[in-house]
């Protein structure tokens, strides 16, 4: 399904606290600004903590709400390292309005049998159970909210499979399955969960994937950032358990 045209109000986010992970670099900074621009305290998760503080700092030079940082290195991370996250979150911010699961990573662009398992293994540690256990611990703040939505960043290949895609189109089509369950669990709450395919964009990520493709020719991240403004805004409030494409 694909997002319509959506031109946000400048303040459609104002007074939201709103979690994304990856927020230092590619889609997850460009969401970052953008929905900071627009109103929202976003609080950046991620491993990188350089590329945490230079989106944080691009965001107090422009007066935005301040945001804040929460280190966190999905590879290694263990069930209380999560349980950590929660009780961060809720002792500054008491509640959250949105979680937006971004960070990934690809692994080798190779045949299936050229895979090893410790690559395996760390694909799905980073791209399956980071977000099943962020979501899992992050739930009974995002239930505090009188409007709260996920929104998981996922790739074509999670809904059909290709060649030489391996761990990472298996990742993504588990945490498709996943946002599936949690959206019907969560049916008569006022959370709404959703998934959102971006397409090619300009991305680090998409220069591994596709290194002879000229980057030019490829949409900037922040060409992205409407629509994912539109699954947080009220006139999607009614829109649950979806699988989105952003527009060509």
């Amino acid at each position: 399904m694909l997002i319509p045209e959506y031109q946000a109000p400048t303040n459609v986010l104002t007074d939201k606290t709103i979690v994304i992970t990856g927020g230092g670099s590619g889609i997850g900074k460009a969401i970052a600004l953008g929905f900071a621009e627009h109103g929202a305290t976003v609080v950046l998760l991620g491993r990188t903590m350089s590329n945490l503080e230079e989106t944080y700092d691009a965001i107090e030079d422009k007066s935005w709400p301040t945001p804040a940082i929460y280190n966190i290195d999905f590879l290694n991370a263990q069930e209380q390292d999560y349980i950590n996250v929660q009780l961060a979150l809720q002792k500054e911010f008491g509640s959250i309005d949105g979680l937006i699961l971004n960070a990934s990573v690809l692994g080798k662009h190779c045949p299936f049998g050229q895979l090893n398992y410790e690559e395996w293994q760390n694909i799905m540690q980073v791209n399956v159970n980071a977000p099943f256990a962020l979501t899992k611990n992050l739930l009974p703040l995002l239930q505090l909210s009188q409007d709260a939505r996920i929104l998981y960043t996922s790739s074509a290949v999670g809904r059909q499979g290709r060649a030489y895609w391996g761990a990472y189109a298996a990742s993504n089509a588990a945490v498709e399955n996943m946002i599936q369950c949690l959206a019907d669990e969560l049916e008569e709450t006022s959370i709404r969960v959703n998934s959102i395919n971006p397409g090619s964009a300009r991305t680090a990520m998409r220069a591994k994937a596709y290194p002879a493709e000229d980057p030019l020719q490829i949409k900037p991240p922040e060409a992205l950032v409407s629509s994912y403004l539109y699954l947080f805004a009220p006139e999607s409030n009614h829109i649950h358990g979806r699988q989105f494409d952003v527009q060509p």
